[in-house]
């Protein structure tokens, strides 16, 4: 394996919008996905792990990944990168268990859509061997704007799990108070720019205010994966997280009136419809 991981052949397995757009960004070699009309040089996810040195897993959740990774040819001096948000403890049990076998793995996770991926303009949480991690950060630094080191193996996925939980109640603070908006009869366009302008502001507002507006839930990240990931923090946390609790009322809801596979901004479908 060479130390400059930048010259590696690298793969992908799991070709949804997250890990189409690490292919697209990275030039990956190979991809594999369940749906094969979007594999790319690979018939089965065996195919990425026998041809690659660095094997992106871009994946729904942690048990997945175990399930995928339980049926990989691993060769020892491989790496792994997981941008899976998944359960922390359990991305850690999979660092230990591949470090046995001569396997890297790093859990890379993503702040930030694929749709700001394609622009550069995601942080990207590292956990695992900082060796390794300096030896990938150039494979990193073809789609992040920056790429941090947060600890060993399972810490990027706790700290993806803290800024996406303050992440998605931005976000739903932003469609409520939309809504509370439109109850008093306000331009819902100029409240989005006046909120825009105010100590009120979050990012979540340039991509998601307008997205909520006009009901274009077109998925830029699927409102039930963020609902796996608040059930995750709920799981992970030792004390009441009363708001994620509410958070997690109203994506189940929004999800039972059929909008999972929406964008999560669709979140505002809850607090619309009685």
């Amino acid at each position: 394996m060479k130390p400059d991981m930048i010259e590696s052949v690298t793969g992908i397995v799991g070709m949804g919008l997250m890990g189409s757009a690490v292919m697209k960004m990275t030039g990956a070699a190979r991809g594999w996905d369940v749906d094969a009309t979007r594999c790319v040089n690979a018939v089965t996810a065996g195919d990425v792990f026998e041809k690659c040195d660095v094997v992106f897993l871009c994946l729904p959740n942690s048990d997945i990944v175990r399930e995928v990774l339980r049926g990989a040819d691993l060769k020892a001096g491989q790496i792994v990168i997981d941008t899976t948000t998944g359960d922390p403890s359990e991305m850690a049990a999979l660092g230990a268990e591949l470090k046995e076998r001569g396997v890297e793995y790093l859990d890379a996770t993503v702040s930030g859509s694929s749709e700001q991926l394609l622009q550069k303009d995601v942080l990207v949480m590292v956990g695992g061997d900082a060796e390794v991690f300096e030896r990938c950060r150039g494979w990193l630094e073809k789609f992040a704007r920056e790429v941090v080191h947060v600890g060993p193996c399972g810490s990027g996925a706790k700290m993806k799990l803290v800024t996406n939980l303050v992440l998605g109640l931005n976000r739903a603070a932003l469609a409520e108070g939309i809504v509370f908006a439109q109850q008093m009869e306000l331009d819902l366009a100029q409240t989005l720019e006046v909120m825009r302008r105010s100590m009120a502001y979050s990012r979540i507002m340039d991509t998601k205010g307008e997205k909520m507006i006009m009901q274009d839930f077109t998925p830029q990240a699927k409102l039930s994966q963020h609902l796996k990931d608040v059930r995750l923090m709920l799981a992970a946390s030792g004390i009441p997280l009363p708001l994620s609790e509410t958070h997690r009322a109203l994506l189940e809801k929004a999800e039972a009136l059929g909008y999972g596979e929406a964008d999560n901004s669709a979140v505002i479908q809850a607090i619309l419809k009685p």
